[in-house]
């Protein structure tokens, strides 16, 4: 790590500059995160599926100063060349880089540009192994992470050295209950939040062993996971429902036969899980025995806020239970009166701040305060609804804004819809979520043309094309419905109420569309989803 952090510097980073990085689950990624931490650089991690367009913005948005990168990535049977991504996305007058470096992951051939690349071996190998740390306040910034937002524009989450770390190092050895010599595995991709605080933060802080994986659970086969942990004999593993669902649709035999004795924690993290996740994960995996921690935390939380601990918290399946020691959160009426007593319902807030909040959003600290701030006086506000049981357990219910949460990753509506709208063929489109299997929520796309379609598959296989240009796979529609017009209020609003239900096939209660300024348009939605 030491030799890595000489190498930024040599190659012109400074504290305060901003670092990207776009690479696989390797350990150089790791490496470089912590370079940068140790000389007072700022990096951006981007999870290495998204397009050249979304790194693009990202980059820009950060004025990043230096691309790491890989040549190749092997996800599962895939080979794919990040750094044809990262020249593309730097040819979109990304004009701070400097520099490219490029870690040989594979060995395949990429381009290359004198000059601005240069091969990471090259750079660090030969560096001293030592480098003093730079001495850093406690508010000065660690990292900036983008997460999706409602008005379709990613939204920088910056995270500061002091409270990031103090918080994230505690709830990983308290919700974990990390002991010496213990094996602990976190599924998740350093390009999100999770691998940040518990892949790399939170458990090398806590001087744990941590487990990185380059791959997908489901190859060569569905038992890759648990081979891993039969091999590495791991105490704790942490995953999210999607994965859990995904191996259950393969059948048990993949996890029968292998030994999971060594696991005495399982945790779940990304999104709410369904009961039948739960209990196949709890006797499946678990065998009864392993306490299961369904975590409920956020990118701009930077650490888990609500949490079973295991051993103390009675488990109960779907509810993240309890807060943890020092966090307050409370239910909301959408007038901001904070609902009393149990066994309700309302929006999830938080009223004091604990240490890993967010600071700020990158160069917008307005766009921040109206986010998370302003919709409630004096409240912290998820964007979540929960529902607090009889005995005071939390259980999230999901998204209130127009977010979309799949397999654990959020991606906002306006961002989809802004990837449909530049087909040419289209004149306005709304996206919304609805119940998936896998998923926990799939991406179902209402899309108006301008003139009738000549060849609907062609047409739904071009918008795939155009919203993987734009942000990348993860945020491709499971569903497109073309149709004439969009329930709309006389004030211009979209009804996206009445699209949800349509798409979750809940289609007998609609409520009242009586004030709608369209709506006969609302059957014709209805007969179309019903017809597709």
């Amino acid at each position: 790590m030491c030799k890595a952090a000489n190498a930024l510097k040599a190659n012109g980073i400074q504290k305060g500059d901003r670092v990207c990085f776009y690479m696989p689950m390797v350990p150089e990624l790791a490496i470089g995160v912590l370079a940068c931490a140790r000389i007072g650089a700022v990096h951006s991690v981007v999870f290495a599926g998204f397009s050249a367009n979304s790194l693009a913005d990202r980059i820009k948005d950060a004025t990043c100063k230096m691309v790491i990168c890989s040549d190749y990535n092997d996800r599962g049977a895939k080979h794919i060349i990040v750094k044809d991504v990262v020249d593309e996305a730097l040819a979109m007058g990304c004009d701070s880089i400097e520099t490219v470096l490029v870690h040989r992951n594979t060995g395949g051939k990429i381009s290359w540009h004198e000059g601005r690349d240069k091969w990471w071996h090259e750079a660090v190998d030969h560096q001293p192994a030592a480098c003093p740390a730079e001495p850093m306040d406690a508010e000065d910034m660690l990292f900036i992470l983008y997460t999706s937002g409602s008005t379709g524009k990613p939204k920088g989450v910056v995270h500061t050295c002091g409270g990031y770390m103090v918080f994230t190092c505690y709830t990983f050895q308290n919700v974990f209950q990390y002991e010496d010599g213990d094996i602990y595995w976190c599924t998740a991709d350093i390009g999100w939040v999770t691998g940040h605080s518990y892949i790399v933060y939170g458990p090398l802080l806590a001087g744990a062993t941590t487990v990185m994986f380059e791959g997908v659970p489901t190859y060569p086969n569905a038992s890759r996971f648990w081979q891993v942990c039969e091999k590495l004999r791991v105490t704790q593993f942490y995953t999210a429902p999607t994965a859990i669902r995904a191996l259950m649709a393969h059948g048990d035999q993949y996890v029968e036969g292998f030994d999971l004795s060594s696991i005495k924690v399982l945790g779940s993290v990304g999104e709410p899980i369904n009961e039948e996740a739960w209990r196949w994960y709890d006797q499946k995996v678990g065998k009864g025995r392993a306490p299961i921690v369904d975590t409920w935390w956020q990118t701009e939380t930077g650490g888990i806020l609500i949490s079973p601990l295991p051993g103390i918290t009675e488990p109960k399946p779907c509810f993240a239970t309890n807060p943890l020691p020092g966090v307050q959160p409370c239910l909301l009426d959408q007038e901001g009166r904070e609902i009393e007593g149990n066994d309700v319902e309302g929006l999830l807030c938080i009223k004091f701040p604990w240490p890993s909040i967010l600071r700020t959003t990158y160069g917008d600290h307005e766009r921040c305060r109206q986010t998370y701030f302003a919709p409630f006086d004096n409240y912290y506000f998820t964007g979540d609804g929960a529902r607090r049981d009889a005995d005071g357990m939390y259980r999230i219910i999901g998204r209130v804004d127009d977010v979309i949460n799949v397999s654990g990753h959020r991606l906002g509506t306006a961002e989809i819809e802004n990837a449909i709208n530049t087909h040419p063929q289209v004149v306005e489109s709304a996206v919304v979520g609805y119940p998936h299997d896998i998923k926990g929520q799939g991406i179902y796309a209402y899309v108006i043309t301008g003139a009738p379609v000549a060849d609907d598959n062609t047409f739904r296989h071009e918008i795939l094309d155009a919203v993987t240009k734009v942000i990348g796979p993860i945020a491709k529609p499971d569903k497109i419905q073309i149709v004439s017009g969009l329930p709309k209020t006389r004030s211009g609003k979209i009804m996206r109420r009445i699209l949800r239900k349509v798409a979750s096939g809940e289609t007998s209660n609609l409520g009242d569309v009586s004030t709608l300024l369209n709506p006969e348009v609302v059957d014709e939605i209805m007969d179309g989803a019903l017809n597709d």
